[in-house]
């Protein structure tokens, strides 16, 4: 898959895993992956020159896993299992953590806490403000799942791994996705710390070919060709709407279309002026393939953006005018109990309707 080497060099699983040959076999993929599995294969060479394998055959697994760019379900099924065998209780919803989010997973009690590298299969996180943790519990009467860290293209994993984690949410029983970003306001109406409820999306990483459903389909997990339209629940748009008008912040409220570029660079003024004519509102590096692989599986999904800045869409030397992760970090920390607030409200009319 494009922006994608199966090698573990750029972006690997858990530490709980090995490259390596096996039987005079290669992995897909050249440089530090084959190189650590040629030394693996020196320690285990014989007098007639061959190679013994010395993994087993849970690492054989995972090793294969690690080289290829989608997951089976059978093994999203184990990651399912492991996850709701130890927290001992079934989710009802899913919660993905944005950048400087994390917050939102604080909030659920009776918590059950994962962290990636000690779950099977699990990629890890390595962007700051990804606290990389798997947080199972009770919020607000219902059984959530949270993710304090979520998988990014431009970290080097391919889209499919990127949103193999709403995969195992489905698994675990989850039905309903709540997916957070901090994102970059293109619009001119929004403000740095508003909050834009996402009702459609423009995929450009789609634009380019990269899908998380690219490959064969698996139909236990949807169809080859889902549909997109109306991907973002109408009904939970409107309840957020009138829960953020009882909080006394519907005029920091919007409605609006998100885009997904690949990053991990900020977008140039051509690009952003390119997007505002496509009608994009706000746009970040995550979230449409999450919501893509939520919908494929028939999950139903509520979004937000978070403005953590204001896209420029002029040209200037202004370096003040320049996003930077800093600048969104501390924007996220300052709005998290609104955002907190908001997700918690959500979950419990939810419940009350189950």
């Amino acid at each position: 898959m494009t922006g994608y080497n199966a090698k573990g060099d750029m972006a690997t699983s858990n530490g709980n895993h090995r490259n390596g040959h096996c039987n005079g076999s290669s992995s897909n993929g050249n440089g530090n992956g084959d190189r650590q599995a040629d030394d693996l294969a020196q320690e285990n060479q014989t007098n007639n020159g061959k190679i013994q394998c010395s993994l087993t055959p849970e690492e054989l697994r995972a090793l294969r896993v690690l080289n290829e760019d989608t997951y089976p379900y059978e093994v999203i099924q184990e990651i399912a299992d492991f996850i709701v065998k130890g927290a001992g209780m079934r989710p009802k919803i899913g919660i993905i953590c944005g950048s400087g989010l994390g917050s939102l997973a604080d909030i659920i009690t009776d918590a059950k806490i994962f962290e990636y590298e000690k779950i099977p299969n699990f990629p890890v996180s390595t962007v700051e403000g990804h606290a990389g943790k798997l947080v199972v519990g009770h919020l607000e009467g219902a059984i959530v799942m949270a993710m304090q860290g979520r998988f990014h293209f431009y970290e080097g994993y391919p889209l499919a791994k990127c949103s193999m984690p709403v995969r195992v949410m489905k698994l675990c029983g989850v039905e309903y996705l709540f997916a957070t970003n901090a994102a970059g306001g293109i619009n001119p109406k929004y403000a740095v710390g508003d909050i834009m409820l996402m009702h459609d999306h423009v995929n450009m990483l789609g634009f380019a070919g990269n899908s998380p459903l690219q490959g064969p389909n698996d139909p236990r997990f949807g169809p080859r060709f889902p549909a997109l339209v109306n991907s973002y629940n109408k009904d939970l748009i409107n309840k957020a709407l009138e829960i953020g008008k009882s909080m006394g912040i519907e005029s920091n409220m919007h409605v609006g279309v998100y885009s997904c570029l690949g990053g991990p660079t900020y977008e140039t003024i051509a690009e952003l002026k390119a997007l505002r004519m496509m009608g994009v509102d706000a746009v970040g590096m995550s979230t449409v393939h999450e919501v893509i692989t939520a919908r494929h599986c028939d999950m139903k999904v509520f979004a937000f953006s978070l403005i953590t800045n204001k896209c420029s869409t002029e040209y200037s030397d202004m370096k003040d005018e320049e996003a930077t992760h800093e600048e969104v970090m501390s924007v996220a920390k300052n709005r998290q109990k609104a955002c907190c607030e908001l997700v918690a409200r959500l979950v419990r009319e939810i419940q009350a309707e189950s």
